[in-house]
């Protein structure tokens, strides 16, 4: 019928304007306002996370967590929290920068949102973790090693990235069973002394920690990999020095 190509001509320019309109308001991706020639390469993707940061939420209600991970004025997130009783919610894509490490260092990097994925669990920093959600916990660290490659040693706390400001996931945190299962690094005594050359502060830098703030790292480390037990020089050094030995043999 001569009616029906101009209806479907209009409904394709209609179609295409709206494609062009939606494309106008689409965020564009970061580029130099500079002259510059484009010639686009299929050589690429999407970021690769190196490392797994761990977070106590703080709450007392995972919902009291989530409304302030998904708030936009808050400007805070994550990419998955695990609630007490083990349900796992996710709220940002795993190839996305979440906001959840802020001001932190580890081996030299400073902007680890960028190469994390950060995991909130559903606890006050007060209470021991329940079984259901470790047992989420270790599902989804599985799930996102054998999808990420993420090295045992670079599952870590976010006190351990941020020893100046943080305490989370605290010293009730088992991280002891999360390295029997593959996810960290972890020694038990006794242990062999270290080498008498061996400089406890210099192990802690090769470790990870932050030496712009010495104390705070070593308390972080204590609160990580001794139950925040204090300090004893012979004792931390033995522990440090294997640690990094288990972390070389991991490799």
């Amino acid at each position: 019928m001569p009616g029906r190509p101009a209806r479907a001509t209009v409904a394709h320019v209609a179609a295409l304007l709206a494609a062009t309109l939606l494309a106008a308001c689409a965020p564009q991706p970061p580029r130099t306002t500079l002259p510059v020639e484009w010639r686009a390469s299929p050589n690429h993707d999407a970021r690769r996370p190196n490392l797994i940061i761990l977070h106590h939420t703080g709450s007392d209600h995972a919902e009291r967590a989530l409304a302030t991970l998904t708030d936009p004025g808050r400007k805070v997130s994550a990419h998955y929290l695990v609630r007490r009783d083990g349900g796992i919610v996710q709220l940002v894509e795993e190839n996305a920068r979440a906001w959840h490490a802020g001001q932190s260092w580890w081996g030299g990097q400073t902007d680890l949102n960028s190469a994390s994925i950060g995991i909130e669990l559903d606890n006050d920093g007060d209470e021991d973790y329940p079984e259901a959600q470790i047992d989420s916990l270790l599902a989804l660290l599985a799930d996102l090693r054998e999808r990420h490659a993420i090295p045992a040693a670079n599952i870590i706390g976010h006190a351990d990235v941020a020893p100046a400001r943080k305490v989370d996931p605290g010293v009730r945190f088992p991280w002891a069973r999360l390295a029997r299962a593959g996810f960290g690094l972890w020694c038990e005594p006794p242990l062999s002394p270290a080498p008498e050359v061996f400089d406890p502060q210099l192990g802690l830098n090769a470790l990870g920690y932050d030496p712009a703030v010495p104390e705070a790292s070593m308390a972080a480390f204590l609160r990580h990999f001794a139950a925040g037990r204090e300090a004893d020089t012979e004792e931390t050094a033995a522990l440090l020095h294997c640690l990094l030995t288990q972390r070389t043999v991991q490799r």
